[in-house]
């Protein structure tokens, strides 16, 4: 029996904490969530069934602030970036909400962390990782750090990962990581472990390894897969060196994993991770009907995918790119910007909601409506410098919610209906924005799709009058093809 708790949830836009946030919810907790961007939880479908909090981690007192009269804080916030000072800001993080939560008179903090070897030097990331769960462990307020291997769920990173490389590679020369150990876990079990947290015992201030309780080789999870998809078997060759960056490198243009997660997640393969113990049994029983085995926490996956029922996805989590920018300047003056814009209006005797279906559905697998292997090239030398690239896709093929990402683009404004404004990603010496909006005309509509792009220094005009011959190729195309969709799209309605 669940007890009844006031939770907060940091890490709601994530992909772990947006799929928290609605079980916690369902068991009858008071939920209240802590976020940098509550704009991003605006189209989420239990909006108006919590209290949403704006804050930052790393500052004391919105932290303690948000975390008064709350039972159980569940810290689901981790970057997968890395660099100078990553490590010590994570770090520092940590201590922050571990000295709120004493001071605001938490009773227990929930962190999920990653399974790793005692002894041997970790990857920057899993050291990370490890070190955020002994600074929770060894504060004042009893912690619970349940540390998982390779996540396997609809939308994560690590089966994107997997997904991608088995998908696009039959063949595979591949460093010597692919032979490491690893036990998955399905994120339905990770979550059933999350949710049954609060039924801990008081006090409780120790460790948990999770995992489906199969021990695979990698190469056997990605032939897992190709079992499951229908695939031919892969043949896998592990090479004597480890190679990470390259790897990384190599995982980066391949998968929708951009270079700066890529490599943490590559580097933190260099190790084993297998549960060395097995005592969460003897608290929390396993979920109805048992743990999810591999095969069938695939299957499981690539069937919300193919129903377009992905809830999250790694992409969810708020980027670099994200938490730097600011929302768009209003018109009519720009706040004073220097501004570049491409504006382009098409009259059509469709009607309005036909073309807000082809907006609302573009990018992913329905593409940008012009020129794609402008664009695929473009997506390429985007992923080569670290961006976002355009193999992201989207969470659902049909429908938007604010803050989704849309290959290398994400949902700043969504009217539904009417306007879908998109900020951009990629790695430009900018900040670039794609408006696409449609009104009523008579017994048509009007089309209007506007880029905006404000240039930074002397590198950024000189970007933006470098593109500006394809601008002219791409985007006038983009706009009759997005209207002549639209009235396939009324065609067939009415056929």
């Amino acid at each position: 029996m669940t007890d009844v708790q006031r939770v907060l949830v940091t890490g709601a836009t994530g992909y772990i904490g947006g799929r928290l946030v609605p079980l916690l919810l369902a068991d009858g907790h008071t939920v209240r969530v802590l976020v940098r961007s509550p704009e991003k939880l605006n189209d989420v479908p239990w909006h108006d069934d919590v209290e949403i909090v704006k804050g930052d981690l790393s500052d004391a007192e919105s932290v303690e602030s948000a975390f008064q009269d709350v039972d159980t804080v569940y810290f689901l916030v981790h970057s997968m970036a890395s660099g100078k000072g990553f490590a010590a800001q994570e770090e520092a993080i940590a201590r922050n909400v571990a000295d709120a939560a004493e001071r605001a008179g938490v009773k227990r903090i929930v962190y999920l962390g990653g399974l790793h070897p005692d002894s041997g030097e970790l990857s920057p990331h899993m050291a990370s990782r490890t070190a955020v769960g002994r600074i929770l462990l060894d504060g004042a307020v009893p912690a619970v750090v349940f540390q998982a291997g390779v996540v396997i769920g609809s939308g994560s990173a690590s089966f994107e990962m997997i997904r991608h490389l088995t998908e696009t590679l039959p063949v595979m020369p591949a460093p010597s990581w692919v032979r490491r150990r690893i036990e998955p876990i399905a994120v339905r079990d990770v979550l059933h472990y999350l949710t049954r947290a609060v039924d801990l015992p008081d006090g409780m201030n120790r460790t948990f390894d999770i995992g489906d309780r199969e021990v695979l080789e990698y190469a056997d999870i990605m032939n897992g897969y190709a079992e499951v998809a229908g695939l031919p078997r892969r043949r896998i060759y592990a090479l004597p060196l480890p190679a990470p960056k390259l790897a990384g490198l190599w995982v980066a243009l391949v998968t929708p994993i951009p270079l700066s997660m890529s490599r943490p997640l590559v580097e933190s393969l260099q190790h084993d991770a297998v549960a060395k113990e097995r005592d969460i049994d003897g608290y929390i029983p396993a979920p109805e009907g048992g743990l999810t085995n591999y095969h069938d926490a695939v299957a499981r996956a690539l069937g919300k995918e193919a129903r377009g029922e992905v809830e999250t996805t790694w992409a969810s989590a708020s980027s670099a790119a994200d938490l730097a920018s600011e929302p768009l300047p209003s018109d009519p003056d720009w706040a004073g910007q220097t501004v570049y814009v491409d504006q382009r209006r098409r009259r059509s005797a469709v009607d309005p909601a036909h073309v807000w279906q082809v907006i609302e559905g573009i990018g992913g697998k329905n593409g940008w409506y012009s020129l794609p292997m402008a664009w695929a090239i473009r997506g390429v030398l985007d992923k080569t410098v670290g961006g976002a690239g355009l193999t992201r896709g989207r969470r659902n093929p049909a429908t938007l919610l604010t803050g989704d990402v849309v290959d290398w683009w994400r949902v700043e404004l969504l009217e539904r209906g009417t306007l879908l404004r998109l900020r951009a990603e990629m790695r430009v010496p900018g900040k670039a924005w794609l408006e696409l909006r449609v009104d009523p005309d008579g017994g048509g509509s009007v089309y209007s799709q506007r880029a905006i792009y404000f240039p930074r220094g002397l590198l950024g005009r000189l970007y933006w009058w470098l593109i500006y011959p394809f601008h002219g190729l791409i985007f006038p195309s983009m706009a009759k093809n997005i209207t002549r969709q639209a009235a396939r799209l009324a065609e067939q309605d009415a056929g």
